[in-house]
Formats: structure tokens, C-alpha cells, sequence
């Protein structure tokens, strides 16, 4: 069968063809929500390759790689510049069993808009692609939307440094930053490959690390999320804290040439503070959690006190169809056995991946942007509320509670405390005086987009 979808979007069809053939595209409008996650970009529209590969959103060894590759040939006849590019899969066994081609289009619409086209002919169910294109549609133009708003200082590209660039965050971030014409330079920890990666000694980093750097993004960390032994919180923390001050240290010494964008959490607030609403100057809380992300803050000040901008990202519950938080509670919920957790009056400070990315790139390019900054939607809730919603996006029953025991089974009873039943209330003042706006302020909105259950639109 084929399938045949259009949809305008509010930019021009050079503006549009520029973001697809940008480094960066692939991932940015990937689904988070498909089996198949990106691999490699194709190099060229014209006769590039594309490579997919079959992985699972849960955390782990769960998340590990179960299946052939999807390489997607890009067919040179098909291709007009500006206009159209066509990829046809030529690995098995997808080949043999869909047949497919995909031919897209981006053309000139009235008033100044691009109208994006896609048609597939394969044997592939079409209600399993619509979810798809209306993915893409609206992240590309709320992508184009968001490069417009947030340009580099004078419309210049930025060299943009990026610890944890493989991450859930880094991912999505440092392909935001390719559409978007800036140049990332990815901090590992291995061999480097390539000009556009430097290798980062943690303990003792490269005093040439940041040379020719405007902005550093310090995201690595070790998952937070585990069994709260002495061990994992220690390992928590020596992530962290050390190897953020040696990076603080580094850009004290570029003497302003380099700001510094660090992430953080939310947890700084403790685990429980009830229905108190917390802003960025609220008082730190207590905890393990809370004494780390203090610790890991103050490691920033070598940077601070040289005259460096520098932004302290303190992340929510970052929601993404990709991984984190949301994937195995999607998983639980389809079952049918998703319910409330405990009481479900705990807060849940959230915000959608999409959102995080774009503060991160806003903290990059807007001089305007330093302190600390509370990544969260404006609309926090409870627990309750949360399962409610997501229940309805995937149209399944959630009556089934969680006893309130049951997280201390798999994390312990400090993991749990700290994690599964934790109650922060957060909004963000800092953000709410740029006046920056949010793609999902709502919960539903953000749901529906990273799971799959947004409808084509005709025109955005």
C-alpha cells in the first residue's frame, strides 16, 4: 500500500530543505516512540545512507540492540535539489518484507511557507505511518521555530563543547544544535574520532580541552536511578562532583572567552516538600540526593568567580518516548496493571525532552540566560493526575494502585523515598522573566507527541 501526506509548515522551502539536509535532521525527527532508533544520518540527500537500528526505549541491558539494521539507500534519480530527495530500504529482511520507498518533498506554499511531502510506498500498514509524519511535521517546524528565536550572539554559529553527548539529553541537544548550524565538539571519554571530538581525562583534563570553545555543556553523569546503596550514591557523586570542578577550572582559565552550561537536578530541593512551591531561591533540602546535586552546584564556582556566564540546568522529570522515566511507565501502563503510585498526592515536576533542549539551546546562545534555571513546565502534578493522563493517551485502564512498598522491592527504601514517591512542587521563575515559551505546557500535549497519538495536520 502507499501512503501520501502533506503538511505546511511556517517557514520557507529553503529554510525547510536547509534543516533536512542539515547534520542533526535524522535524529530530530526520528520518533521516540519506533522501534527504530537512528544510527547514522546519510551524509548526502542525493545518494547518501541512512542507518536505523531496532532498540527498545527500557533502561539497561533491556535497551540493548534485538535486531537487524534498517539501511535506507538514497536513490541519486530521485533527487532534485531544493525540491526532492527519495531513500528506498535496501537491507534484509526489512526489504523483502515492506518493499519500501520514500519519496519527500518540500515545496513553496503561500505566504511564505514550506509545504513538506512524504509518500511511501510499502507494505506497511498506513495507520502505523500517520503517527509518524505527525511527529515529524510538528517537530520540524517547532525546531525552525525555536532556531529563529534563539539565534547565536549577531546570527554567528557557535563551537559548542558537549560533555554526555550520547546521552538521552545529549542526544537530542547536540542534534538541536546541528540543525541549528552550530558546530559540536563531543568530550569523550575513549578515543576520540574525528575532528569534532576531544578526548576528556576526567581527573586530569587537557588544559587545551576548551581551546576555541564559546560554550561548554557539562551533561555527563552516572545515572541517578538504582538501588541506593552506599556504592551507586558514591558513584552518583564522584561523577560529579570533582570532575565538574576541574571543568569549572578550565573555563576560569579561557577568562570569559567560554561560558559554562551545567546540568543539574531538581532533587536539590530534597525529596518530600509536600505542596510548598519551589523556585530557584528556595532553600537546598535534605537527603542524599539533595547533598549531592549542593556539592555538584558549588563545584561550578572556580568559573563563577573568573566572571564566566555560567547556567545551572536543574532538570524535572525529563519526559521522553525514548528513555528515562516514561518508557517503562508506558510499558507497565499498556499491560493494563498501571495505576496511581501509593497515595498519588506526590508532585511531579516534569517537562518534555523537546523543552529541555530547547532551555539548553536558549542557555547557550542568550547572553541574557545565567544562575540557575528550573527546567520545568509550567504545569506540574500529582501523581495521580500524571498516570490518569497517560492511561488516556495510550486508552488504557489505570485503576490498579501501586502499593507504596512496592518501589523499595527494586531501589530500597532510600531509593524509593528519594525517587519513585518524591514530591517537589517546582516552577521556574527564571524562566517565566525571559518570558520563554514552551512547546508542551500542558501534560497531555507532551504525552501525546512522545508516544505516538498526535494526528496529521494539514498545516501547522
Amino acid at each position: 500500500m502507499s501512503i501520501d501526506l502533506s503538511c505546511s509548515i511556517p517557514a520557507g522551502a529553503e529554510e525547510a530543505w536547509g534543516y533536512l539536509a542539515s547534520p542533526g535532521a535524522f535524529v530530530r525527527i526520528s520518533p521516540p516512540f519506533m522501534p527504530l532508533r537512528p544510527a547514522r544520518q546519510a551524509d548526502s540527500l542525493r545518494d547518501g545512507v541512512a542507518v536505523l537500528e531496532p532498540r527498545s526505549a527500557l533502561p539497561g541491558p533491556l535497551g540493548a540492540r534485538f535486531g537487524p539494521r534498517w539501511i535506507a539507500q538514497h536513490d541519486p534519480a530521485g533527487y532534485v535539489e531544493g525540491e526532492r530527495f527519495v531513500d528506498r530500504c535496501v537491507s534484509q529482511p526489512y526489504a523483502g518484507l515492506t518493499g519500501w520507498v520514500h519519496e519527500h518533498t518540500v515545496a513553496p506554499g503561500p505566504g511564505g511557507t514550506a509545504v513538506l511531502g512524504d509518500r511511501v510506498s510499502a507494505r506497511v500498514p498506513g495507520r502505523l505511518l500517520a503517527p509518524v509524519f505527525a511527529y515529524r511535521y510538528r517537530q520540524m517546524a517547532a525546531d525552525l521555530d525555536r532556531i529563529r528565536r534563539f539565534p547565536g550572539p549577531g546570527g554567528r554559529p557557535l563551537t559548542v563543547a558537549v560533555t554526555g553527548s550520547s546521552g538521552l539529553v545529549g542526544t537530542a541537544l547536540c542534534a538541536l544544535l546541528g540543525v541549528a548550524g552550530h558546530r559540536v565538539i563531543r568530550l569523550v571519554r575513549g578515543k576520540p574520532r574525528g575532528a569534532d571530538e576531544r578526548r576528556w581525562d576526567t581527573v586530569d583534563p587537557d588544559p587545551a580541552l576548551l581551546d576555541g570553545v564559546d560554550v561548554l555543556v557539562h551533561l555527563a553523569g552516572a545515572p541517578i536511578a538504582g538501588r541506593f546503596t552506599d556504592r551507586h550514591l558514591a558513584g552518583v557523586r564522584d561523577s560529579r562532583v570533582g570532575p565538574t570542578r576541574r571543568l569549572a577550572e578550565l573555563v576560569a582559565a579561557r577568562e570569559g572567552a567560554t561560558a559554562m552550561v551545567s546540568s543539574s537536578a531538581i532533587g536539590l530541593y530534597g525529596a518530600d516538600r509536600g505542596d510548598q512551591t519551589l523556585a530557584e531561591d528556595s532553600d537546598p533540602g535534605s537527603g542524599p540526593v539533595a547533598d549531592i546535586v549542593v556539592d555538584w552546584e558549588s563545584d561550578c564556582e572556580p568559573a563563577l568567580s573568573a566572571g564566566a556566564r555560567v547556567v545551572i540546568v536543574r532538570t524535572g522529570l525529563a519526559l521522553s518516548g525514548a528513555g528515562g522515566l516514561l518508557a517503562p511507565l508506558a510499558a507497565i501502563v499498556r499491560t493494563g496493571l498501571g495505576g496511581r503510585l501509593g497515595s498519588g498526592r506526590q508532585w511531579m515536576s516534569w517537562i518534555a525532552l523537546d523543552d529541555l533542549t530547547d532551555i539548553y539551546l536558549r542557555a547557550i546562545v542568550d547572553p541574557a540566560v545565567s544562575g540557575a534555571v528550573n527546567a520545568v513546565a509550567p504545569e506540574p502534578v500529582t501523581n495521580d493526575e500524571f498516570t490518569r493522563v497517560l492511561g488516556a493517551v495510550l486508552r488504557r485502564p489505570t485503576v490498579v494502585p501501586v502499593p507504596g512498598f512496592a518501589p523499595a522491592l527494586v531501589l530500597g527504601k532510600r531509593g524509593a523515598d528519594e525517587l519513585a514517591l518524591s514530591s517537589l512542587r517546582v516552577e521556574s521563575e527564571s524562566l517565566r522573566a525571559l518570558d520563554h515559551p514552551f512547546r508542551y505546557p500542558g501534560l497531555r500535549a507532551a504525552l501525546d507527541h512522545e508516544l505516538g497519538a498526535e494526528q496529521v495536520p494539514a498545516s501547522l
